[in-house]
C-alpha cells in the first residue's frame, strides 16, 4: 500500500518541502458546547508542508515570475489571523479548507499536507485533529 502522504506521485524529478511546524494559534472553534465560550478559544497547533519542484521555478505555468522559494511567511501569517476571526469556527475541516487553497494561491505549491489539532480538548489524549493532503487541482 502506498503512503498517502508521500510527496506527490504524479511529479518527477527532485522535490522541495517547505515546512511550518507547530504553529499555536488561539481560535473559536469545536461542535461541543464548552468549546462555544467566547472568552475561552481553542489553542490549535497547525503543521503545513508546501512541495514544489527543486530547484522551486522562478516562471509560472502562466509565465509570470516566481520569487525561487515558496513563502512560509504570508502562510504563517494567515494563520496567525484566525486569532481575529469574528465568528465561531464549528470545524476544523473549514479551517483545512481555507488554509489549503491560500497555500495553492502561491503558483510554486503543487501539494500540500495540513494538519490541525487540539491539544488540550480531551485529558486522555496528547491531542485530537484533523490532516489532509491535497494536490494542485489540474
Amino acid at each position: 500500500m502506498t503512503d498517502p502522504f508521500a510527496a506527490p506521485s504524479s511529479v518527477s524529478g527532485d522535490r522541495a518541502r517547505a515546512l511550518l511546524a507547530g504553529v499555536e494559534v488561539n481560535v473559536r472553534c469545536g461542535l461541543h458546547a464548552w468549546e462555544r465560550h467566547p472568552e475561552r478559544p481553542n489553542r490549535l497547533k497547525v503543521d503545513v508542508e508546501m512541495h514544489s519542484a527543486w530547484p522551486v521555478p522562478t516562471v509560472a505555468a502562466d509565465g509570470s515570475p516566481l520569487p525561487g522559494y515558496v513563502d512560509y511567511d504570508r502562510v504563517r501569517d494567515f494563520i496567525l489571523a484566525w486569532r481575529d476571526r469574528p465568528d465561531h469556527v464549528d470545524l476544523l475541516e473549514t479551517l483545512l479548507t481555507e488554509l489549503s487553497d491560500f497555500v495553492f494561491e502561491d503558483a510554486a505549491v503543487d501539494a500540500c499536507r495540513v494538519r490541525i489539532v487540539k491539544p488540550d480538548i480531551f485529558v486522555e489524549t496528547r491531542e485530537v485533529g484533523v490532516e489532509i493532503f491535497r494536490r494542485r487541482p489540474a
